[in-house]
């Protein structure tokens, strides 16, 4: 079976990543603009009696076919893609468009005294930009993280990795075990109902690391991950706890005040101006990393804010 977006010829230059789904290359388009690809090569076996495609690298070239309809520039662009039997074994390729690097690897190259305030407000302008266009097209990401987050040497900034992506549907079962933990919404790491919000939790989290150049919540448990959380925003009240989850509401969790600032490294003697700027950071960022869903701010107002009006 071959689905193609474009009928494409390309050679493999070097393999470029590798996780449990497959490889990604980086490739040399044949003939035309010669432009660089990024190929995901994925090896899926499977029964005999169950053969057929993955329904969830279904989902994700349905979507990255749909949203490649409207080229919006902070959409990684699915060019070409393609399945083939072998044996028992399906060989399934998707030929992307090509970037530079992820955020992970452009933040590591950042200057240890951070990265100025125009380059984070351009990069998070962009990302909003990107979630508020799936979000209104009903898109939940529920992977959002640097590493799939893709940063050009021009400064474009693009939202790739759809693995995880799903369209939204009243009443539809949504799987507990998605984003990666440090970047997973509370909400999900109480295994509740979850909306577009768990994107803007996420976005929060990459927000606060463009100014602290690591991660604000590193747990490498569920449960402390939790416990991080509640030791920067404060454990939210009991009426606020989601009824729907399987983890009891406790006063252990963590304090009921906050007792970290979000972003300890600005400097207190700051002038009027960067005072003004932390403060309405700060607003911006507990606007983000709020526990209750309902309050948390949409994609659509953050680009309301007044961290991105005009200077």
């Amino acid at each position: 079976m071959n689905s193609s977006v474009e009928l494409l010829s390309y050679e493999l230059l070097a393999e470029v990543g590798q996780g449990s789904f497959g490889r990604v290359f980086r490739a040399r388009e044949v003939g035309g603009a010669q432009r660089l690809l990024a190929v995901k090569k994925f090896n899926c076996r499977w029964d005999a009696a169950e053969a057929g495609i993955p329904a969830s690298m279904i989902r994700e070239v349905a979507l990255l076919r749909k949203m490649g309809f409207f080229n919006h520039p902070n959409i990684v662009r699915l060019l070409d893609a393609s399945a083939v039997s072998v044996g028992s074994a399906l060989d399934l390729t998707l030929v992307l468009e090509y970037v530079d690097q992820d955020l992970s690897t452009y933040l590591s190259k950042a200057p240890a005294s951070g990265l100025s305030r125009g380059v984070i407000k351009d990069v998070m302008l962009q990302l909003l930009r990107g979630l508020d266009f799936l979000h209104t097209n009903l898109v939940l990401h529920r992977d959002l993280k640097p590493e799939n987050v893709l940063v050009s040497s021009r400064g474009e900034v693009k939202i790739a990795d759809f693995g995880l992506a799903r369209l939204h549907a009243f009443n539809i079962a949504l799987t507990p075990g998605v984003v990666t933990l440090w970047y997973r919404a509370p909400e999900v790491l109480l295994n509740a109902v979850y909306m577009f919000s768990v994107d803007m939790w996420s976005a929060g989290c990459i927000f606060a690391e463009l100014f602290l150049l690591r991660p604000l919540f590193k747990g490498y448990t569920e449960v402390q991950q939790l416990q991080k959380i509640f030791e920067v925003i404060g454990l939210p009240g009991e009426e606020d706890w989601p009824r729907d989850s399987a983890v009891s509401y406790s006063e252990r969790w963590g304090p009921r005040e906050s007792c970290a600032e979000l972003l300890p490294q600005l400097d207190p003697d700051e002038n009027d101006l960067l005072s003004l700027l932390r403060r309405v950071v700060s607003f911006y960022l507990q606007r983000c990393l709020t526990f209750s869903p309902s309050r948390r701010i949409s994609a659509a107002k953050a680009l309301t804010h007044a961290f991105f009006a005009k200077t």
